[in-house]
């Protein structure tokens, strides 16, 4: 199938059955979206991880991860401008290389890493979910699963509405203890002196690396606003600047919320709780964890709509390139979404979650996202190379920034293994 370059009006994205997915989201709704797929529940345990590694200098671990991470979101945000449509990064990929095959792998990948992902949120949402209704653990599973993929099915508009309050509830519960550390740690901006690393120190070097590591995949998430591309109004001016912003605020969030968490609670506790920002919150407040545990299950359910609209958009997308039957791209006149896509992406989740062992999938699928990063900022490059003009108004990253970003992804890529063998 042949490929071009096309703009951000709907009549310029390749059609095979109408009526087609509606444009509804504005820079808001996409900035949601972002930060709910990126924050995700994450943050919510990875801190005691982060202070395992580096202690006092994970916050700078996370920016250093943040600044390698913006080289692979300038890409996506000039790629998004030059090929508006869902199945982002199989578009892109076709767009360079001109492999129908290569772009179906690409997508299909990206499918894998979202269902995978939803069913891993869907196993620890029915954790939380337990500590309040004591239910079995496949019964919370399916209804989970089930309840959000009706959710991700309603409308776009619908769905968006529900994952925009998701996560600024989820958002919230981050500022919640930003401000309690506001208030209750008097030295919380004086001593942020001591989170810049001595390097000259031995083992410095190592610890941040395995930190910066751990980091990367806190911004993994980003790069899904490209997958709902056919559902933003003006996605050319409108993306780029969700993708940026969602970095940024992420970057804001996670090293307040990692920093306060070091100043509240000495290490070894963090590094041994099952629920860390619970405890952060309670030892601020001294009220009760479970209202961390509340917004952890908000959290984790936004995580499992957004994985099944990412996952049923990337479906769709494929399907009106060509690379997948046509009823994966056939639209719900009434819900306008993709209805036999996202039952697909539902029941595949279900699957997984509740008959696959899903702990080395999730690693794997973490190394395979990068994979398709360091592909995605290689299109670039070779986009560039042959000297395709991106639309008018379009944004243009500088030509090394792909550059730099194919070699931050394979560069992370063998550190991650290199470090996982010396274990």
């Amino acid at each position: 199938m042949e490929y071009r370059v096309v703009t951000n009006k709907a009549e310029d994205i390749p059609t095979r059955s109408a009526p087609g997915l509606k444009r509804t989201l504005s820079l808001g709704h996409a900035t949601l979206y972002g930060l709910g797929v990126t924050i995700g529940a994450g943050i919510y345990v990875l801190i005691g991880a982060a202070a395992a590694h580096s202690a006092m200098y994970a916050p700078a671990a996370f920016a250093i991860a943040a600044l390698l991470m913006a080289f692979t979101a300038g890409s996506f945000a000039e790629l998004v401008t030059r090929a508006p449509v869902a199945a982002g990064e199989a578009a892109y990929v076709a767009l360079a290389f001109r492999s129908d095959r290569l772009a179906t792998a690409v997508g299909l990948f990206v499918v894998g890493i979202a269902v995978i992902s939803a069913a891993t949120i869907s196993v620890g949402a029915a954790g939380y979910i337990a500590v309040f209704l004591p239910l079995p653990g496949v019964v919370l599973i399916a209804a989970v699963v089930l309840a959000m993929g009706a959710i991700a099915a309603w409308g776009i508009k619908e769905s968006m509405a529900f994952v925009g309050v998701m996560t600024l509830i989820e958002v919230g519960g981050l500022v919640v203890v930003i401000l309690a550390g506001i208030v209750f740690l008097p030295g919380l901006f004086s001593r942020f002196p001591e989170m810049m690393p001595p390097l000259q120190t031995p083992g410095t070097v190592g610890s941040i690396l395995s930190t910066t590591l751990l980091a990367v995949f806190a911004f993994i998430g980003f790069e899904s606003l490209a997958n709902v591309a056919e559902e933003v109004e003006d996605p050319a001016n409108t993306i780029p600047w969700a993708i940026f912003l969602t970095l940024v605020l992420s970057t804001l969030l996670y090293m307040l919320v990692v920093w306060i968490a070091l100043l509240a609670v000495p290490v070894p506790e963090l590094i041994h709780s099952s629920a860390p920002l619970a405890l952060v919150f309670e030892r601020l407040t001294g009220l009760s964890p479970r209202f961390m545990s509340a917004v952890a299950i908000v959290a984790t359910l936004n995580g499992i709509v957004i994985q099944v609209i990412l996952a049923s958009r990337v479906l769709y997308g494929l399907s009106r390139q060509g690379q997948l039957p046509a009823v994966f791209s056939e639209v719900n006149p009434k819900t306008r979404t993709p209805l036999f896509a996202t039952t697909i992406t539902a029941v595949l989740v279900l699957l997984f979650a509740l008959f696959i062992p899903l702990h080395d999938l999730a690693d794997l699928t973490a190394r395979l996202t990068l994979l398709v990063f360091a592909v995605v900022n290689l299109s670039l490059v070779r986009i560039k190379l042959r000297g395709d003009p991106p639309p008018e108004g379009a944004f243009v990253a500088p030509t090394w920034m792909p550059w730099a970003g194919c070699a931050t992804c394979i560069a992370l890529l063998i550190a991650e293994l290199a470090l996982e063998t010396s274990l």
